[in-house]
């Protein structure tokens, strides 16, 4: 068995390892957002439908999702450090690819290879920062500050990227990862030590592959409904599909010693509850981000960087409130901020449903405004309850789950979203109130979902969870 790091580093070493890892999330979770705003500049150059947008997005956040879990097993089997560090070398490379990419059939595949580096960073970096920071309090902290990377970036990632698509160009937007991945490299190799699980997971072949085809068959079907005819045989196969293999699943994973889902976690209210949770929360992220970035851009005619510019203060918003999150979390529990959140998405939902062509400034500053202290305070609940309770050898497969809810709420959220823009404006497609009441939707969720699962029942299910796994 490794012994726990946390042991042998000091405070200031472990605090580097911190940001060493949160490092990697922040670039991995800002590619999330930071292409949405080139999305208007990359149809005209690369000739793409709204399909085509979507599946610019989606390309990086499917594959995500449906390698996430492999990725934290694989640490856990192989080497943190070791595979923490080959991702960011795969995670680099392919955003060098991404800015020479020739069509919008090698930028979707080069995306879907950054995907495959991501997916070797996040959970491995959790399992990391779990293992070094063994104090419940001190943990608690690091992943408050881990959760709110991941609000942050994700807000900031419209702005970054309208800045550089009017400086330099669309392409431009994925040289900012080589740099960070290079020294990304090197400090892991220099500050985090190297640590696997006391005991190994098996590889779950079967699992891995019901996993891609559930994800990949129900997002192609949703993207490319409304152009094939939702009823259409093609569409019709697709949902058969992702309905076989979810039975097939549900029936096949807990028949297996290691299996890749630990479908015996949902036991647990809140652990379920933060699934879902981060599910609707990242739907409504990304359907936001996206739709928005075509209000601004299509209807409004504005620049990428002024589009940017506009969501600034969801941005703000989730800067200062993602870190007091984490301490509120530390020391009252999920509860409040999951209340905050649900409230904060579902008026912006309402404000957004408002917005038209002559919406003045100042209502589009109040709309971002509510949003990002929405968002900006969800994403600490959802890693804390995640982990909270979990044996450190089960962290990375808890943390992973977390992780994998993000990402699939985000695919859901751009194909959803997408299926509800019109092809009416001068400049481009341009979102229909259909998206801005699946926003609502999501609000309501996380809102209903936070005032179940964080009750006395619910903290009492994930206590007899931890006593079994225990």
């Amino acid at each position: 068995m490794t012994a726990p790091p946390a042991v042998e580093l000091s405070h200031r070493r472990r605090m580097a390892v911190l940001a060493t890892c949160c490092m990697s999330l922040f670039i991995v979770s800002l590619d999330s957002t930071v292409v949405n705003v080139a999305l208007p500049t990359m149809r005209r150059d690369l000739d793409a439908g709204v399909s085509g947008m979507q599946w610019t997005i989606d390309a990086y956040t499917l594959v995500l999702a449906s390698l996430l879990m492999l990725g934290g097993s694989t640490g856990d089997r192989l080497g943190r450090k070791r595979i923490f560090q080959v991702g960011l070398v795969i995670f680099g490379t392919a955003s060098l690819l991404c800015s020479l990419a020739p069509s919008l059939g090698w930028l979707v595949v080069f995306r879907m290879l950054q995907a495959v580096g991501g997916s070797m960073l996040n959970p491995v970096a959790m399992s990391i920062i779990t293992n070094t920071f063994t104090g419940r309090a001190e943990r608690a902290r690091a992943i408050g500050i881990w959760g709110g990377v991941v609000g942050f970036s994700q807000a900031l990632g419209p702005l970054i990227g309208g800045g550089i698509v009017d400086s330099i160009g669309w392409r431009a937007i994925f040289w900012l990862n080589v740099p960070v991945t290079l020294i990304a490299v090197i400090l892991t190799g220099l500050l985090v030590p190297e640590s696997r699980a006391a005991r190994t997971r098996r590889v779950d072949p079967v699992g891995q592959v019901l996993v891609i085809i559930i994800l990949g068959s129900v997002t192609y079907a949703i993207i490319e409904g409304p152009a094939h005819g939702w009823l259409s045989p093609e569409i019709l196969g697709f949902f058969a599909i992702f309905v076989a293999a979810l039975i097939g699943l549900l029936i096949y994973e807990p028949r297996r010693t290691d299996p890749l889902i630990e479908l015996g976690f949902f036991r647990s209210v809140p652990f379920a509850g933060a699934t879902l949770i981060a599910i609707s929360a990242f739907a409504g992220m990304s359907s936001f981000v996206f739709l928005n970035v075509l209000y601004l851009q299509n209807l409004r005619g504005m620049s990428a960087f002024d589009a940017g510019l506009h969501t600034l203060p969801m941005a703000v918003m989730t800067v200062i409130l993602a870190p007091l999150s984490g301490r509120l979390v530390g020391a009252r529990g999920p509860r409040p901020s999951l209340l905050v959140a649900g409230i904060g998405i579902t008026v912006a939902g309402c404000l957004l449903t408002l917005l038209d062509v002559n919406t003045p400034t100042w209502q589009l500053v109040l709309t971002y405004f509510v949003f990002g202290i929405g968002f900006g305070v969800v994403n600490a609940p959802i890693t804390n309850t995640a982990v909270s309770g979990m044996p450190r050898a089960m962290a990375g497969v808890a943390a992973a789950t977390a992780s994998t809810s993000r990402q699939i709420g985000s695919s859901l959220g751009v194909a959803l979203s997408g299926a509800t823009v019109l092809q009416t404006a001068l400049h481009g497609p341009v979102p229909g109130r259909g998206g801005w009441f699946m926003i609502i939707g999501c609000g309501v969720l996380v809102l209903v979902l936070g005032l179940v699962t964080s009750g006395r029942w619910a903290r009492a299910s994930a206590d007899r969870l931890a006593d079994q796994l225990d």
